[in-house]
């Protein structure tokens, strides 16, 4: 017997327990994605109208990814409706690119997961989010065609033209700093962006200017003299033009150092000093002088640069920024040893980064880390302050819930006009209160997931074409489930052995 003709017995069309990751997940991101939420969904989720922070703990399957998609997806809509107040999405969720650079910079020897995670900084996360959500912007400002992140709207010509000259000097600043696009040239990108802003670099031309002023001026001179070749072998001549292209000499070597600051502690970037120097060129000295830059080892820089991007985004449609922090366990370098993401995470644990106005963190973390926060000592509660941060310690499921996404699915999958439920699945031996408290010791829906499908597999095994069944017995339940559930334990004792 085939599970497809089982399930069309029943009015549904298509396997609803197929797929276990909501990534990859077509019945969860076209159907489910808008009607089936975990209980704690408005405390994680908010208000976009004054972002705040939550962290959740959570279970492998227990849905972080999904409520991520979830809460992307109500923000984008949430975006569409509010053209004015928009909030700007960043999905921290690929730590690989900034792990694999930063491990770049360090010596071979300083090169073991270990050893990298434990030399990463508040200041790291900054940067990354920074990366994130400049490139995303500056894709927006020049209208890419695939522009990075999702939801998160365009923006219009109309608010591009309210950026003044100081707020498009900012914006050209951090995309010298963060803007990380791979689609064209970091300098073509960046003089792009510079003509898009109507940002002409008068002030910063002025020593250039002056360099070739003294230049001309002194050859001419030199050209209405009876003998100027015997002028041009004396020093004088040379002395004067180089003089004249002091400052601008001076300026290069001040560009050169700030962009190796830059580069140099910017450690999940990857930057040409060169090509940096250059763009700094640019800027006259009094629109750099005072202005924060990310070229020493602390944070009160990038919170300035963080403000100043809020600041941009403001003008912009932008009324808060949400930052998605999930798949904390899935880099390589961490490779799930909850040692590892904890030295990842901890340094973002930090109250004054969480609760900046105008930014919601949501936080997507494994349940591993929860006995570490568990084990903390009250210096490390005082800095991090999670009592504020909307704390989930377990994203723990009732049978009730579970057997509600169960019903979900299986209604996005029916055929047109049929409402199958669980329970028509099972004999009727196999009540409704039974079916939630065999749900219930599931836990998580990946669990529910990979149990009902191998509930159809094992039925359908069991039955031929020819003499099909279409109840799934009571005995056939209670065998796979106690199956389920003996190599569930075994995996959970093997999670808490490594």
């Amino acid at each position: 017997m085939k599970i497809q003709q089982f399930l069309e017995h029943h009015g549904i069309v298509g396997n609803p327990f197929a797929e276990e990751d909501a990534q990859s997940d077509p019945v969860f991101k076209e159907h489910c994605i808008a009607s089936a939420y975990h209980p704690t969904w408005d405390k994680i989720y908010g208000d976009p109208r004054e972002p705040a922070t939550a962290v959740v703990f959570g279970e492998k399957g227990s849905g972080k990814t999904a409520i991520r998609l979830q809460i992307a997806r109500h923000l984008g809509q949430y975006n569409a409706d509010h053209p004015g107040e928009r909030a700007f999405i960043i999905e921290y969720d690929d730590f690989n690119p900034f792990l694999d650079r930063f491990a770049e910079r360090l010596s071979a020897r300083r090169r073991r997961p270990d050893r990298v995670l434990a030399e990463w900084k508040l200041w790291d996360h900054m940067d990354a989010i920074l990366m994130l959500g400049v490139t995303g912007l500056v894709d927006r400002v020049l209208k890419v065609k695939q522009p990075s992140g999702e939801g998160i709207g365009d923006v219009s010509d109309e608010n591009i033209r309210r950026l003044d000259r100081h707020q498009a000097r900012d914006l050209l600043v951090l995309a010298a700093c963060y803007d990380h696009s791979s689609a064209e040239t970091f300098k073509g990108r960046w003089h792009r962006l510079r003509r898009r802003l109507g940002f002409w670099p008068i002030k910063a031309w002025g020593d250039a200017a002056l360099g070739l002023a003294v230049t001309l001026a002194t050859l001419f001179l030199v050209s209405k003299q009876d003998d100027p070749w015997a002028w041009l072998a004396a020093p004088w001549p040379w002395l004067v033009i180089a003089g004249g292209w002091l400052p601008r000499l001076w300026k290069m070597w001040r560009r050169f150092w700030i962009a190796r600051g830059i580069a140099n502690h910017v450690r999940i970037g990857n930057h040409a000093v060169g090509q940096l120097r250059q763009i700094l060129m640019n800027f006259s000295e009094s629109e750099l002088a005072g202005q924060p830059l990310p070229n020493k080892d602390r944070t009160d820089d990038r919170f300035e640069m963080l403000a100043k991007f809020q600041g941009l985004l403001r003008t912009l449609g932008f009324a808060g920024i949400v930052v998605l922090v999930d798949r904390l366990d899935e880099p390589h370098l961490i490779n799930g040893s909850a040692e590892q993401m904890r030295a990842l995470l901890w340094p973002m644990l930090d109250n004054k980064f969480l609760k900046q106005p105008g930014i919601g963190f949501k936080l997507l973390l494994p349940i591993e880390l929860q006995p570490y926060v568990d084990r903390e000592d009250r210096e490390f509660y005082q800095r991090a302050r999670l009592d504020k941060q909307n704390m989930i310690p377990s994203l723990e499921w009732t049978g009730e819930a579970l057997y509600d996404v169960a019903n979900s699915r299986l209604r996005a999958c029916a055929a047109k006009g049929a409402t199958p439920t669980l329970a028509d699945l099972f004999d009727p031996s196999v009540n409704e209160r039974r079916l939630i408290d065999a749900l219930r010791t599931l836990r998580v829906p990946r669990h529910l997931f990979k149990f009902m499908y191998r509930a159809f597999v094992a039925h359908c095994n069991a039955h031929t074409d020819d003499r099909p069944v279409w109840k799934i017995s009571s005995e056939l339940f209670e065998s796979t489930l106690a199956l389920y559930r003996r190599e569930q334990d075994a995996f959970d004792r093997g999670l808490r052995a490594g």
